[in-house]
């Protein structure tokens, strides 16, 4: 097997897919903002379905190039910043559950009446979960970086 071959077409499909997902979350606190329509709804409810499959496919790619690609699990399941890597986004999907059952409620609400505006203080705690995440999104390409350099090598 050609490791450098493999972990080059990973690590590519990885960075694509992180910056697919920062889009995501862009368009999202973009959208969700006071005067949002039912057209916002609708939209923000088919972004935020994308959301999930590309944190899905993220953490598969992810795992595929610590396990398959050049460097190999040793290096990645030894490495403290790779688990801080990991447990970061791990606590962003967590965070992202919030936004997302207001989305699925305001579709729902939606769907029963046309006219329907979210409340104010939904939307401000909705953009505030997206916030948090924005935040420690920004976290996972010093913890790569860092991760990648050989930094945070635990001695076992």
């Amino acid at each position: 097997m050609d490791f450098a071959a493999a972990d080059l077409h990973l690590a590519i499909a990885h960075h694509l897919l992180v910056f697919a997902l920062a889009g995501i979350l862009a368009f999202e606190i973009g959208v969700i903002r006071a005067g949002m329509t039912g057209k916002d709804i609708v939209r923000v409810g088919r972004v935020d379905l994308w959301y999930g499959i590309l944190a899905a496919a993220i953490v598969l790619v992810g795992f595929s190039r610590a396990i398959f690609a050049a460097k190999g699990w040793a290096f990645y399941s030894h490495n403290m910043f790779f688990w801080a890597k990991i447990a970061t986004f791990a606590v962003i999907g967590l965070l992202s559950i919030a936004p997302t059952l207001v989305i699925l409620r305001w579709r729902r609400a939606l769907k029963g009446n046309d006219a329907f505006v979210p409340e104010a203080n939904r939307i401000r705690r909705a953009r505030r979960f997206l916030w948090l995440e924005i935040l420690l999104f920004a976290l996972l390409p010093a913890f790569a970086a860092a991760m990648a350099r050989g930094y945070g090598m635990m001695n076992l």
